[in-house]
């Protein structure tokens, strides 16, 4: 699961035993009265008809919002004459599902969940990109047709995982003899209500480089049971890693720790935590920068091998309301020159085919390392499969990491319900997350 930029959350265990649940009422509450605000906002710029606007929905706020306005936003006004009203909101999601159901959505809407998009195409609720998204531009994992033969979305910008980063003055031995110490690792559960992400990226990763991509695609897909032996492995793993049954005072941390505040440690003096399972996009946080932060493969470092596959995850651009100035924000962030506003500067990556991988030399060797490996066309990349579950499944994958961090004792009860939820009628399951198998 991907995280949603925002501010300081935790997330921590119940005295006993948790059911799988929807957000707590404090964020609906909170959720539907932005949702009010944003669908008025929509209305309003739609009576006003004193200029072309389009309204556009994604969660990106402070920094990333400032960049996002000043690098795509702004070009794109000044060359088209169309004004962009941009909502960003750390509760996207609900605010996405309040508008859709008042019958005011967003023209354009920026997501990471590509199973939460595919659910809005099943409903209808999506304008496929047919004619205005070259299929070519982007890998099959990112722009991914549906089984009615119609792409919905394309990545604005990406980012690389199964990836773990170390300070650069970190010894190759010590880095080693850091793996199996949970203490090393820096690890932060809390983000509001998407709390328990990162634990699913762990156990995502771990079966990704354990069993591979066809494996990996099954149960992405609904069809490998999470009682199976695989995934139980993963789990398991995990758990040993983080000494979940054993050192209880790093689980408390860990699941009190916002994951923006992870990797603090890393720069404190002295020293705490020094390695961090995480996506690309952790690169930017002040600790990291500090520490010179360098990254390695996981799968080396945690099982001893290359890669089996790269796990990545995106955000992913969908068009719900079809009007010329719509169509033509849409060509417009699925271009090169929007594509490559993201790349510059370090603040994100592209796969766009148009867009090198920093082949002028520019920017920071880690940079245009995982550039490449983004868009390396011999290597295999699955998106987060947590993203491509169906959005009940999701949610309840990342309670279930945290309970399970928690309480590993529960994981065989946790792993049931996980089945049970998994074959509910209705569901929409990605038919592929990999672009190759």
């Amino acid at each position: 699961m991907s995280a949603h930029p925002g501010g300081p959350a935790t997330a921590a265990p119940g005295p006993g035993p948790r059911r799988f649940r929807r957000p707590g009422r404090i964020v609906t509450v909170v959720a539907s009265c932005l949702a009010v605000l944003a669908a008025a906002a929509v209305v309003g710029v739609r009576a006003l008809g004193h200029e072309p606007a389009v309204t556009l929905l994604a969660n990106w706020t402070g920094d990333d919002e400032t960049h996002f306005r000043e690098a795509v936003i702004k070009p794109f006004e000044r060359k088209y004459g169309i004004h962009v009203d941009y909502q960003g909101s750390n509760a996207e999601s609900q605010v996405l599902g309040a508008d859709a159901e008042a019958g005011t959505p967003p023209d354009v809407v920026v997501l990471t969940g590509p199973g939460e998009l595919a659910e809005y195409a099943r409903q209808k609720q999506l304008v496929p990109l047919d004619g205005l998204v070259r299929r070519a531009d982007f890998g099959p994992s990112w722009a991914t047709p549906l089984t009615d033969g119609h792409v919905y979305w394309f990545p604005l910008k990406a980012d690389l995982k199964s990836i773990v980063w170390y300070p650069a003055d970190l010894s190759r031995q010590e880095l080693k003899d850091a793996v199996h110490r949970p203490a090393a690792w820096c690890v932060g559960m809390g983000s509001g209500a998407t709390s328990g992400w990162p634990g699913t990226d762990w156990i995502e990763d771990l079966l990704l480089q354990r069993y591979g991509p066809a494996v990996y695609q099954r149960w992405a897909g609904g069809g490998l049971p999470w009682t199976s032996p695989q995934v139980k492995w993963a789990w398991k793993t995990w758990r040993d890693l983080m000494r979940a049954d054993g050192d209880q005072d790093l689980v408390r941390l860990a699941l009190k720790t916002p994951y923006q505040s992870a990797s603090d440690p890393v720069a404190a003096r002295p020293r705490g935590c020094t390695l961090e399972h995480q996506a690309s996009f952790i690169r930017g946080r002040p600790a990291w920068q500090r520490a010179d932060g360098r990254y390695v493969p996981s799968a080396e470092l945690l099982l001893g091998t290359a890669p089996r596959a790269w796990e990545v995850s995106g955000d992913l651009v969908s068009l719900l309301h079809d009007t010329p100035q719509a169509r033509k924000l849409i060509r417009y962030l699925a271009s090169a020159d929007a594509q490559r506003a993201w790349n510059e500067g370090e603040s994100g990556f592209s796969v766009h085919t148009g867009v090198p991988p920093a082949a002028d030399g520019s920017g920071s060797a880690w940079h245009r390392s995982l550039a490449r490996t983004l868009r390396d066309g011999n290597a295999k990349h699955c998106f987060d499969a947590s993203d491509a579950m169906p959005p009940v499944v999701r949610d309840a994958f990342a309670e279930a990491a945290i309970e399970f961090l928690a309480h590993p004792d529960r994981r065989d009860r946790l792993l049931g319900s996980l089945d049970t939820l998994g074959r509910t009628g209705g569901l929409t399951w990605l038919p592929s997350v990999c672009d190759r198998t």
